[in-house]
């Protein structure tokens, strides 16, 4: 497909996190920078999750600008994080593809900064950032992840079977999700994991900003608690 210059197209999936919805949504149309779409997929949520997102939508469409179309797709079945997140990928229109968990906010700042270094470094096809955690009863008490890291150091860890990026945090050229495509469903609980895998086994090149530009709810029924915690947590 061809993709549009300069957007940015933010994909979002979402299985029974009504609560913490208007304020993922709020985060992106709050960005500083102005071309980006918003994907939101439901992975048949059984709470009000599709209500509240539609309410959102509908609260404010008239403020934004045409260019910011908003797709809110409801899968008729669970598909899991995998399958919902391919529909996502696919929807994407955009030069580039950021990824925002839906009870996760981003800083404002963070897509200016992100798409600035990627049209800065040429070489660089997919880039992170750090974060701050918070238990979900306690936003003010942020805590700095310490497990990212940087560099070639990134390919070190994942070579040796470790971890470094956060998914929720990544931003990449769409070409690259055109070369290898998403994650599979062979690997259920290490989706986010697989993707990066994925990149550098097709020798892309990742990187991780040091700043945080990225909020990352702690609580007891979001998908990473079922199989691992994040270590700083």
């Amino acid at each position: 497909m061809d993709r549009i210059s300069g957007l940015v197209s933010v994909v979002i999936t979402n299985h029974n996190r009504a609560p913490y919805i208007r304020e993922c949504l709020d985060s992106i149309s709050r960005q500083s920078y102005p071309q980006w779409e918003i994907i939101f997929v439901d992975d048949a949520s059984t709470d009000e999750s599709v209500r509240i997102a539609q309410e959102w939508l509908e609260q404010h469409r008239d403020s934004l600008p045409m260019e910011n179309q908003v797709i809110i797709h409801s899968l008729p079945r669970n598909m899991g994080f995998a399958g919902a997140i391919n529909v996502g990928l696919y929807l994407a229109r955009g030069e580039f593809i950021a990824i925002q968990d839906s009870d996760d906010y981003s800083h404002i700042l963070r897509l200016q900064r992100q798409v600035d270094f990627l049209q800065s470094h040429p070489e660089i096809e997919l880039v992170g950032t750090n974060y701050y955690s918070f238990p979900h009863d306690q936003p003010e008490q942020k805590k700095l992840a310490n497990w990212i890291q940087y560099g070639e150091d990134i390919r070190r860890v994942y070579g040796n079977g470790g971890h470094c990026v956060c998914h929720g945090t990544i931003l990449f050229r769409g070409q690259l999700f055109d070369q290898i495509g998403g994650p599979t469903r062979r690997i259920h609980g290490a989706e986010d994991y697989e993707f990066i895998a994925k990149a550098l086994n097709a020798k892309a090149r990742i990187e991780n900003l040091p700043e945080a530009l990225y909020f990352y709810r702690v609580h007891a029924n979001q998908r990473s608690s079922q199989f691992y915690r994040k270590r700083e947590v």
